[in-house]
């Protein structure tokens, strides 16, 4: 009975998730295989060998290039000033991949997958992708990394607080919780609390510079002192799940079917992320704000370097993330990385407003939605057979199709109030549909029939996402199915609308969440994957 009730609030909230959420629902498959042969021949088209435009980021490779001992050092750690540090391998070129070579066949359905993952096979028509941390070359990145090294030639400045708040942490933050955070364990105590949770982590998870340390540690707690470090840690996720329910009702709710660790885990994961897009978005001093920001935001990513490669930390909330490290070992620092960059695409003057191809677009979708997947995969857990690696694609997918369904949802409003236009150029021409068109939100059948393809194009996504949940833990599948399900209908609502995103917002309300739950149950269990609902499409997981 609770958890039917848990359920109910979760799909009862007012407002969606914060990381951008959107769902899969029901397909024709009819248009989906006319979708998948445009997609294929636009694709083709698009060949970088044969024409003059960028490289596409997945065929990018990315930077690598290792620490050395002659590399600048802050509080005894190595750091690549170039770029982001190298953890644990995760920084591995990519290669491009041969879409048209012959595929081996595969019985299993796991090696099936995997398979067409490692080979980067297409799957209903479009393309596989391990985004590896690719880096795009743009004055963002340039940037970020000019800020980095400022805030490496004063590395005492690296793990200084202000006095008067926690980076990421501002007083709207504050406001909205509605009291003070993180004023409840002065810096030493978080400093030995993380110390106690370092003495708990696999001795191979922090590099070898401090391993000696980890080991004098491992016995030298005594019973309170421990009582009082988990006291700490637990009211710093207490304060990390009152800040995901101020931003995010229903993401929330959605945390409070999974089992109390993974709830916690994700709590500590969602903080992370709002504190990286507040100190993208807080305000500052317009003569040096943009810069400041870049300060702040490059100091932010160093700290994230150290915490995985030594598990040091500065403030409360990060007990939290380093508790989570401890407890999922393989928890990937590139997504978090990545998430970084994302929020730089939509800085005013840095980013892009524009996005020529849906090549980078999905670059963009994947840094800010992709990635959250992604970090959520180790915490979710898998079923058993099934391993992140092979899970890693639909993840990916459903990120794509989240973001994928905010940009259709909200075409007029980023035009009119943000100056943005995040559909494709090369699709806007190919359907006929002009930037002032936009701008002044006039709806034609030329707009339609461009609403109508990208529609399928996301519900493509969702599909490829669909066979994800049955990969995850049985305790996972109906949090995500039902957010993926909510999130869906969105699509059907621009449907509604006459395919109008111009002048009207698709909207789902709560007795549509509501008459959401049965489905989305039977849509977890694996007798749904041969006996679907009526309207569902059979879920194979093998990839032929």
């Amino acid at each position: 009975m609770q958890y039917l009730i848990q359920l109910l609030a979760f799909l009862a909230a007012p407002s969606l998730a914060w990381a951008p959420s959107k769902s899969y629902l029901t397909t024709k498959r009819a248009s989906q295989t006319s979708m998948a042969a445009s997609l294929s021949t636009q694709q083709q088209n698009n060949n970088p060998s044969t024409t003059d435009a960028p490289v596409p980021f997945f065929l990018s490779t990315a930077a690598s290039s290792d620490s050395s001992s002659s590399a600048p050092r802050v509080n005894g750690v190595n750091v690549n000033v170039n770029g982001p540090s190298h953890v644990n391998g995760e920084h591995a070129p990519m290669q491009p991949h041969n879409h048209h070579q012959q595929q081996p066949q595969h019985n299993n359905p796991v090696e099936s997958f995997s398979a067409s993952v490692d080979q980067g096979r297409v799957l209903e028509g479009g393309k596989v992708i391990d985004f590896g941390n690719v880096k795009a070359s743009s004055r963002a990145e340039q940037a970020l990394l000019d800020a980095r090294n400022i805030v490496l030639s004063d590395g005492a400045a690296l793990m200084s607080e202000p006095t008067t708040e926690i980076l990421g942490i501002h007083q709207d933050v504050i406001d909205l919780v509605g009291h003070s955070l993180g004023e409840f364990a002065t810096p030493q105590e978080v400093q030995d609390c993380a110390a106690w949770l370092r003495s708990r982590a696999q001795t191979s998870l922090f590099s070898a510079e401090t391993a000696a340390h980890h080991e004098l540690q491992q016995n030298t707690f005594d019973v309170s002192q421990v009582t009082q470090y988990k006291k700490i840690l637990h009211q710093a996720y207490e304060e990390a799940g009152e800040v995901t329910s101020a931003y995010a009702k229903t993401f929330y709710m959605g945390t409070m079917l999974l089992p109390e660790s993974a709830r916690r885990a994700i709590w500590a994961i969602y903080v992370w992320c709002r504190r990286t897009d507040e100190i993208v978005d807080a305000p500052r001093e317009a003569s040096d704000g943009q810069a400041a920001m870049l300060r702040d935001l490059s100091a932010w990513e160093l700290r994230l370097e150290q915490l995985w490669a030594t598990g040091q930390v500065v403030d409360v909330y990060d007990l939290c993330l380093l508790d989570v490290r401890v407890q999922y070992p393989k928890l990937d620092i590139t997504p978090f990385m990545d998430m970084i960059r994302g929020m730089l695409m939509d800085v005013p003057g840095l980013g892009q407003d524009r996005y020529d191809t849906f090549d980078e677009l999905h670059l963009y979708c994947y840094r800010v939605a992709g990635t959250v997947g992604i970090m959520s995969l180790p915490v979710f857990g898998c079923a058993p057979g099934y391993s992140d690696e092979v899970a890693r694609e639909p993840a990916l997918s459903l990120g794509v199709a989240f973001q994928l369904t905010n940009i259709l949802r909200d075409v007029g409003e980023d035009a009119v109030q943000r100056g943005r236009v995040y559909l494709p150029q090369e699709d806007l021409a190919r359907f006929g549909v002009t930037e002032d068109q936009i701008f002044e939100q006039r709806v034609d059948e030329n707009y339609i029939k461009l609403m109508e393809f990208e529609i399928e194009r996301a519900r493509m996504y969702y599909e490829r996402a669909r066979r994800g949940v049955f990969m995850l833990a049985a305790e996972s599948r109906l949090p995500v199915q039902s957010s993926l399900d909510a999130y869906g209908r969105i699509l059907d609502k621009i449907e509604e609308n006459g395919y109008d995103s111009l002048t009207k917002r698709a909207y789902v309300d709560k007795f549509e969440k509501l008459s959401i739950i049965p489905f989305s149950w039977y849509r977890t269990l694996d007798l749904s994957m041969i006996l679907p609902l009526p309207g569902d499409q059979p879920v194979d997981l093998a990839v032929r």
